[in-house]
């Protein structure tokens, strides 16, 4: 494994220094060195993409299927050292890894589906005797060069989530990954290297966040997809000018569990929407709202199967916690445990920290207002709280700032009706947690969650632009 990597600077290896050291995250120790980005090489790298904007449109459709094809292929020959990586850069338990690479080759073979069937509408017009003689049609075409900004908790399969679509639309890219996790998203880039994509079709760029204003500011961009935090994601979208902005930007995801729930399969699936990659996912399982009948044979199951969770190095094949990305993040979640203790809530389990490593922790009667509750943890912490009617719970999950998925667990086809109707939030899972997610479906959320939709088919949408063909006959006028 290669523990020095290049930048890419318009599909071009370049190494002008080794100056972001990427820690192995459980161990704390230097694994990887890759080169910092400067303000001069990102400008130059958006005007190569300006100037791949042409070849880019122009390639048929079958072609940008062809490089998403090798793209899945190789990335299905170097799966375990994908795996590995990810298990090293972003402390993420080896299960889960492979995990994240299964999803990472199947946005790759979604895209490469999608890119031959991006299709348009034949639209008649004469709605009156006005339009009379006039036919009209229209297409999609390719917006431009994108900017995209991935973070650090799923560096390949979100930042394939930008990618993918825009080879598929035909967008030229420069891709921001976190700083904290480039790795993965450099050997995406060594494997367009391998492609025949046209010079100056994508570049990948690890740098600084102060250093990275060009990717929000840039006129040349033509749009900017970010996923990351509300402060971040609100603050480059007021300063993005006049190009398209797509926002993801996670959440405090919440899970009812209403009285005729099958209670031994919602606790399985809570611990894992709650703990799986040690619950820095924007689509964890944060707040449980259970019905007061179910609600103290829940809460101990979920606390002994909580207990039980195995936790220590992401390596070990049984481990299911890892550390947090950092001891800082770790340092933070474990000061709102230990706030929210303090004005009155219970600690059911864990709560402890060891460095980057949090114990899996549940709370209950924690005041509604405590960040615990009403932030993003995005750690391993979930709060439980119960109801009496559906309708409460309903107002318990949507008395927050946020509103990306929400998991019910019903056997009532109304109540999930009503779920689907009432629940602000981009996606409602019923049956199974909120933190449930399928790499095609529309994926996004309202209110502080952010704008747009992600999922290939819905990405190409926003990288896409629609031109309209209209053509009169006057014979026929």
């Amino acid at each position: 494994m290669n523990r020095d990597l290049p930048l890419y600077v318009g599909g071009q290896p370049e190494a002008p220094n080794r100056d972001l050291v990427v820690l192995d995250k459980y161990r704390g120790e230097p694994a990887f060195r890759t080169p910092l980005a400067d303000p001069a090489t990102i400008d130059r790298a958006i005007g190569l993409a300006v100037e791949a904007a042409a070849p880019m449109r122009e390639m048929r459709p079958y072609e940008r299927q062809a490089v998403l094809d090798h793209c899945v292929r190789r990335f299905r020959e170097r799966f375990d050292e994908l795996a590995t990586v990810l298990c090293i850069e972003a402390g993420k338990p080896i299960r889960d890894a492979r995990g994240e690479v299964t999803r990472l080759i199947d946005t790759f073979r979604i895209a490469s589906e999608e890119s031959v069937r991006i299709l348009g509408e034949v639209m008649p017009l004469e709605i009156g005797p006005r339009a009379r003689g006039y036919q009209g049609q229209w297409k999609r075409v390719p917006i431009g060069p994108c900017s995209f900004i991935s973070p650090f908790n799923f560096p390949l399969n979100l930042a394939a989530h930008k990618v993918a679509p825009a080879i598929a639309a035909g967008c030229p890219f420069v891709l921001k990954p976190a700083s904290l996790t480039p790795v993965g998203a450099l050997i995406i880039g060594e494997v367009l290297g391998e492609t025949d994509l046209p010079p100056g079709a994508f570049s990948i760029l690890p740098c600084r966040r102060d250093g990275a204003d060009l990717f929000t500011t840039d006129e040349r961009l033509k749009l900017l997809s970010f996923t990351g935090s509300p402060a971040v994601g609100w603050d480059l979208k007021a300063r993005a000018g006049r190009k398209k902005v797509v926002l993801e930007l996670g959440g405090n995801a919440a899970c009812v569990v209403a009285e005729d729930a099958d209670l031994a399969d919602a606790v399985e699936r809570i611990v894992f929407g709650a703990f799986y990659q040690s619950g820095q996912s924007c689509i964890s399982v944060q707040r449980v709202i259970v019905h007061e009948a179910v609600y103290d044979e829940l809460r101990e199951r979920l606390v002994e199967r909580t207990r039980a969770l195995p936790a220590g190095d992401p390596r070990d094949e049984q481990t299911f916690i890892g550390p947090m990305i950092s001891e800082k993040e770790a340092e933070r979640l474990h000061g709102w445990i230990e706030r929210a203790v303090a004005r009155g809530a219970r600690l059911l389990c864990g709560g402890g920290r060891q460095g980057a490593l949090l114990e899996a922790t549940l709370l209950e009667e924690v005041p509604p207002d405590e960040p615990v509750c009403a932030e993003e943890a995005f750690g391993p912490v979930a709060v439980l709280s119960r109801f009496r009617t559906f309708e409460e719970a309903v107002a318990q999950v949507n008395d927050s700032r946020y509103g990306l998925q929400a998991g019910v667990f019903t056997r009532d086809l109304y109540r999930a009706l009503r779920a689907w109707d009432e629940l602000e939030v981009g996606g409602v899972v019923i049956g199974d947690v909120p933190s449930w997610r399928v790499d095609h479906m529309p994926y996004g959320g309202v209110k502080d969650s952010g704008l747009g939709r992600e999922g290939v088919r819905f990405a190409i949408e926003d990288m896409t632009e629609i031109r309209l063909l209209v053509i009169r006959d006057p014979s026929r006028s």
